[in-house]
């Protein structure tokens, strides 16, 4: 059985850059990162805390305060190099200096189709891949004892210069398959699957799930746009999702017994020499994937254009990235910026830009042209919110801290990363995504 969804509202952005449909191995990195903040909302506790202890893949690394069955594990084998702390001793990154060769926990083997539901899931907890999932509401790690309403996997990827899931599988697809398996057995609803309706690929042929047939622009690949339209989240609700590479990860350990904690990255953006995707491994160091890059000019973003995290030479990639975006930063003037006709190269939403009667692709960088200003109606949030939500509302309703209006303007279903294209369009310069997070950490904290 499918589903058909047609999003109307949203923005398709055509950038400059997109990584070729290619695949290399990326150089091997010297270390490898776990990131803590990665994972919003989790608190770890170390459990390997002296430098130098040797570690194999797959072997716990730390566990959340608030449930120890929420495992974070080594992406490789090696010694702990160090754990990089900032104020107050908060952990910064767990950094692993690799091996050559990398030895693997040996966990056994399982049909997911016959193992007993508690015991699978909990060997899907110990064996660190309890991490991939989040829970709807609030984006955090799930808890392992609750069983959600469904389960959602979003194979359509809408965000510009975002990477292509149906190619990054195309190698994968036994284990996505197994991993598809695995999670009709941690809930009691179903386990739905986003695809591209126009797209023909084996991604419409999966096994155990309902199938979404998602067409429109951005966001229609959005988690959250396809659980409103399919199953919206009511309070004391709560929906699972996972990526798509990561199923394929949770399906190889179970038919194969080993944490293989392969990433493959798409090097894009207009400054970005080679783009390609790259073959590597979770927390891999950015310089193993691309050279050195003057940072003056260009942004090394890890993760996509719209709500990747800022990054430098000599950092990690983030624990669920699929890609490094590099675009030029915005600190050149341009001089009478403010004149509607003057340069048709410069991306507009409004019909005063000549540049919106243009269909070619772009090259955006880092400026905000302007500064921050009153939140005012313009009806220009509304046109790129797909979702039967009123974006403006909702994030007066989150400055405020008004918990009542937040919960009938619909907090608990979206994340950041459904204003993203707010944060792009709206003229008010409102950080958006920063005002949604701040607004479910308080839900968070006050309602739980």
């Amino acid at each position: 059985m499918a589903v058909d969804i047609k999003v109307k509202r949203g923005l398709k952005l055509k950038l400059k850059g997109e990584a070729d449909k290619k695949k290399v191995n990326a150089l091997k990195s010297k270390t490898y990162a776990i990131i803590p903040d990665n994972f919003h909302g989790l608190v770890p506790k170390i459990l390997i805390k002296k430098e130098g202890t040797p570690v194999k893949a797959g072997e716990p690394l730390f566990y959340s305060k608030y449930n120890e069955d929420t495992k974070v594990v080594s992406p490789v084998s090696g010694k702990l190099k160090e754990i990089e702390r900032g104020a107050r001793r908060r952990i910064l990154r767990v950094i692993i200096e690799a091996d050559e060769t990398f030895e693997y926990v040996e966990h056994k083997t399982i049909d997911p189709l016959k193992e007993d539901k508690a015991s699978l899931k909990k060997h899907i907890f110990n064996s660190g891949c309890g991490i991939f999932f989040k829970q709807r509401p609030y984006g955090i790690p799930v808890n392992p004892e609750d069983t959600p309403k469904a389960i959602y996997v979003s194979a359509f990827n809408t965000t510009p210069l975002g990477a292509d899931f149906e190619f990054i599988l195309e190698d994968k697809k036994e284990h996505f398959q197994n991993g598809l398996n695995a999670l009709t057995r941690l809930t009691e609803g179903k386990v739905c699957l986003g695809v591209d309706k126009k797209s023909k690929s084996f991604l419409h042929e999966m096994q155990n799930v309902e199938i979404i047939r998602v067409s429109g622009p951005h966001p229609a690949g959005n988690v959250g746009v396809q659980i409103q339209q399919t199953n919206p989240i009511n309070k004391g609700e709560k929906v699972w999702t996972i990526r798509p590479e990561d199923v394929a990860i949770l399906g190889e350990l179970l038919s194969t017994g080993k944490f293989n904690a392969e990433r493959t990255v798409a090097v894009c953006g207009s400054d970005a020499v080679d783009r390609q995707y790259f073959k590597t491994t979770i927390g891999a160091e950015i310089n193993s994937i691309i050279e050195e890059v003057d940072t003056y000019k260009t942004r090394i973003i890890s993760g996509d254009v719209l709500t990747g995290d800022k990054a430098d030479n000599g950092d990690h990639i983030n624990f669920f990235s699929n890609e490094l975006t590099l675009i030029p930063e915005g600190n050149e003037y341009r001089m009478f910026g403010w004149l509607p006709f003057k340069d048709n190269n410069i991306h507009s939403t409004h019909n005063t830009s000549l540049s919106k009667l243009l269909n070619k692709s772009f090259e955006v960088n880092t400026s905000l042209n302007g500064e921050e200003r009153a939140l005012v109606v313009t009806g220009e949030m509304e046109k790129v919110m797909p979702m039967d939500i009123m974006p403006m509302e909702l994030l007066k309703a989150c400055m405020t801290g008004n918990i009542d209006k937040m919960e009938n303007l619909g907090i608990y279903e979206v994340l950041p990363e459904d204003f993203a294209l707010v944060d792009y369009v709206n003229t008010s310069k409102v950080e958006a995504q920063e005002v949604i997070r701040q607004g479910l950490d308080l839900m968070l904290t006050e309602v739980g």
